[in-house]
């Protein structure tokens, strides 16, 4: 049987920037939310009628993740109704997993209700800190008083919830990111995903550490507080299941599972990305990202469409070990070979292998058919990786 489809809503609108932000998100005086919610409800249609004349059937949709930006800034029956049209267009799996991200602002925390009426059954809220020096310096719109009434509400509504925190800040020590840790799993021990404050190119962040503003943790101190993450969330019976993700045991993002196991995805909304297979050939697509340009290609075609790269067996390989190095699980090599016709060994360079095996980095299972990354390996994930993908 074909595996579920995940679908992703992109909603390119927040209410301010964050300065270390740089997804595809943009403020607006006003937000245009008829328009850009008719817009993506005519570009699901448009991928599906396409998806129906190249392969006859559709693939039934396992996730929905309304992403963003700030899709808790959408209206509910907007949200209701690109769920009622994934359901007729292509039908939903009986454990659909739907997600959207939110907020805890008080504006947005009210609509929550309203969100799980319209069918979301899981909330991803952007919590980001507990420390009220933090989230001023990270430009929040939210405090620490709101963010805790957030996590309440979403307690109260939702039997599924994800929660972000951003760690290795400026001056950020052991003992207060545990402090930190533990409160906000007291409030929620489900799901937590975890970021590493970075300096991304063309961010107000970039600017301002350029200028000397603020300073970073170093390397060794950034791996200290990622490893007191394991630990604490351990000890609130959460499993690290992704480098940057903390889950009790069937509470892990199914969604996200698509992207890191490398299953099928279509992505619309600005700048959405996805990966498709059709009549046995896997494209990598990408929709307009400017917000006002994609919604005029969608009003004129049906589509914001920008590039649709076909992949190759190569390609395809490297994305797969890429994604699913990522996983605790590791990666499986029959699946390996199945999704991009090779086997791992072709696809890697074995004197690499032999020594990250050697290292203890990576732990072939020639028994269950899997190849892992250790914690250990984890750490070293991205140089381990640029050196052993071919």
């Amino acid at each position: 049987m074909a595996e579920p489809l995940a679908l992703y809503v992109h909603w390119p609108f927040c209410l301010s920037k964050c300065p270390y932000c740089d997804f595809n998100s943009h403020v607006r005086d006003e937000i245009p939310r008829a328009r850009f919610g008719a817009a993506l409800r005519r570009e699901l249609a448009h991928e599906a009628a396409r998806m129906g004349e190249s392969q006859g059937e559709r693939p039934t949709i396992g996730s929905i993740f309304f992403g963003g930006g700030t899709p808790s800034l959408m209206a509910p029956d907007a949200v209701a109704g690109l769920i009622d049209d994934a359901r007729d267009l292509f039908g939903l799996t009986d454990d659909v997993e739907i997600t959207l991200e939110a907020n805890p602002t008080s504006v947005e925390t009210g609509r929550l209700l309203a969100f799980r009426d319209a069918g979301v059954n899981r909330i991803s809220v952007g919590i980001q800190s507990l420390d009220a020096e933090a989230l001023r310096f990270l430009g929040r719109e939210h405090d620490a008083p709101q963010a805790i009434a957030a996590l309440e509400t979403a307690r109260s509504l939702f039997e599924r919830i994800s929660f972000d925190l951003i760690y290795a800040r400026p001056g950020q020590d052991a003992a207060a990111w545990r402090a930190e840790l533990e409160a906000a799993l007291s409030l929620v021990s489900d799901h937590l995903s975890l970021y590493q404050l970075t300096i991304e190119p063309g961010t107000k962040f970039e600017s301002l550490y350029r200028q000397g503003r603020f300073r970073l943790p170093d390397g060794d101190d950034a791996a200290r507080l990622y490893e007191l993450t394991a630990e604490v969330a351990s000890r609130h019976g959460l499993l690290g299941y992704e480098i940057s993700n903390y889950a009790r045991p069937g509470a892990e993002s199914r969604h996200n599972l698509t992207y890191w196991r490398y299953g099928d995805y279509l992505g619309i909304g600005p700048g959405a990305h996805g990966r498709l297979t059709r009549n046995g050939v896997t494209c990598a697509t990408r929709r307009h990202r400017a917000p006002e340009p994609w919604a005029e290609r969608v009003e004129r075609t049906g589509t914001g469409a920008h590039a649709e790269e076909r992949l190759d067996n190569r390609d395809r390989a490297r994305e797969m070990l890429l994604m699913g190095l990522r996983l605790a699980e590791g990666i499986s090599t029959t699946r390996f070979a199945r999704r991009t016709g090779m086997t791992v060994q072709d696809a890697t360079d074995a004197d690499i292998m032999a020594a990250a095996v050697e290292e203890g980095y990576l732990v072939p299972d020639p028994i269950h058919h899997t190849l892992r990354a250790t914690a250990a390996g984890r750490l070293r994930l991205e140089s381990l990786l640029a050196a052993l993908v071919l």
